[in-house]
């Protein structure tokens, strides 16, 4: 059976206080929606369509992003989500398939969630999303339920006392047949307070003509939407801690679990060990036995086993490390490819290159890769030394064993086995310096003079 998701994205999100829309604030380093059409992604869908509304244009892009077949549709007018699922009528006109209605601001969906409602969906023209609440409360709309059959779900204001004390509540999300629940949508009333039109009715709608209506049930976490800057802290903390345990449970060790701050496709393989106060961004993955040192900051790299990096270091996009490198303190890596068994221990960047094996970089090179306008490459061989303090000036060539001294400015390539110096002469000028010292004692004492 064909499936097509329906995301409903179209909400200002008014208690975010912000002005980017609320399904694109971020939860691991990845935007609300992004998690929704992931977990959707799951079902292998024919057609993705996304209900956007304010700042469309960003919810389009952000939705393109993640899907280029995905298809963004307006809602003009916020007037309830049965009118926000009815902007894709026309768009699947003719759709033969099932209808499966997201939330855009709902992250922690699982996959699994929607394959109980696919398979429940074999049986029932129907089906809800529902969750168990812990207590009472009037926030949610109950599912009124006859054995297994959903007779109608009943918002919290209109149930009966014997309706409010039931615990099975009302997630919003929902599979059924496209043509039925589109001939259903069409005669939604929007005769209540608010003026709009509710998914909420569709299962009475449905059962009023014979249809099989169920409701499947999962964890009331799987349901946690955000509306506000404190609901998006809170769910980055359920995040956190749920992918934390998870390494956990790989066998990575998490030296300060929960000083360590993940990216939603941080990938660590077992008995690697990243230590406190460690941030990933976007796009890492770092083999079994590496080692994170802490206070570390990495973002779409790769680290391979036996590698160590840190304290204090920054690995940026495109940093490619080999086996049993290590990157020491102060020290950042973009866009480069380091080679088995190199060093760059101490207050180095590294931009832009290419280092080979057993290569030593000494403290205080800088690859100067940007000339204002283009970046350019350097290339450093197997087994070569950089002396401290060395600016390389890109596009440059160290060959194999090769070496440059401390203090040098490298703007021509070096031959395989050579040495290369670029320095000034040292000049000593005997007894400058005490002279030199005497009057500017001289120029301080007369300022601090003139000062009082």
């Amino acid at each position: 059976m064909s499936i097509a998701l329906v995301i409903l994205a179209a909400g200002k999100g008014t208690r975010m206080n912000s002005d980017l829309p609320k399904v694109l604030h971020p939860i691991a380093g990845a935007p609300l929606l992004h998690h929704a059409m992931r977990t959707g992604a799951a079902l292998e869908p024919e057609r993705t369509i996304v209900v956007a509304g304010h700042q469309a244009d960003q919810v389009q892009a952000a939705a393109l992003e993640f899907d280029h077949t995905a298809e963004v549709l307006m809602q003009t007018e916020q007037l309830g989500t049965g009118h926000a699922v009815d902007q894709a009528r026309e768009a699947l006109k003719g759709f033969k398939g099932d209808v499966v209605v997201l939330f855009g601001d709902t992250p922690f969906l699982k996959p699994e969630t929607l394959e109980r409602m696919i398979a429940a969906r074999r049986h029932h023209d129907v089906v809800v999303l529902g969750f168990d609440i812990a207590q009472v409360q009037p926030r949610y709309g109950r599912l009124v339920m006859d054995g297994d059959r959903l007779a109608k779900i009943v918002e919290y204001k209109d149930a009966t006392e014997e309706e409010r004390q039931i615990r099975f509540t009302n997630s919003g999300l929902m599979a059924c047949d496209a043509t039925l629940l589109f001939d259903l949508i069409a005669k939604l009333s929007n005769n209540n307070a608010s003026g709009e039109y509710y998914l909420t009715e569709v299962p009475e709608l449905a059962n009023a003509r014979g249809a099989k209506v169920t409701a499947v049930k999962c964890d009331e976490a799987e349901t946690l939407g955000v509306d506000s800057r404190k609901d998006l802290a809170g769910a980055e903390a359920i995040y956190q801690k749920n992918a934390r345990t998870a390494l956990l449970e790989d066998g990575v060790t998490l030296t300060a679990p929960d000083t360590v701050f993940l990216s939603f496709d941080t990938a660590i393989g077992r008995d690697a060990t990243v230590e406190p106060n460690v941030v990933f961004g976007p796009g890492v993955t770092i083999e079994s036995g590496a080692t994170i040192r802490a206070f570390s900051h990495l973002e779409g790299c790769h680290v391979s086993r036996g590698t160590m990096v840190g304290p204090y270091a920054r690995l940026r996009p495109g940093a490619e490390l080999s086996e049993d490198v290590h990157i020491g303190n102060f020290v950042e890596i973009k866009n480069a490819q380091i080679g088995t068994g190199t060093k760059v221990n101490h207050l180095s960047y590294i931009g832009d290159a290419t280092l080979g094996a057993g290569t030593n970089i000494g403290a205080g090179t800088i690859t100067c890769n940007y000339d204002g306008v283009m970046k350019h490459h350097t290339h450093i061989g197997d087994n070569v030394f950089i002396g401290s303090n060395t600016m390389l000036v890109a596009p440059v060539s160290i060959g194999n064993e090769a070496m440059t001294g401390s203090g040098s400015v490298i703007t021509k390539n070096v031959p395989d086995t050579a040495l290369a110096l670029s320095r000034a002469e040292q000049t000593n000028k005997p007894g400058v310096a005490l002279k030199l010292f005497e009057m500017l004692k001289k120029k301080k004492q007369k300022l601090t003079s003139g000062a009082k």
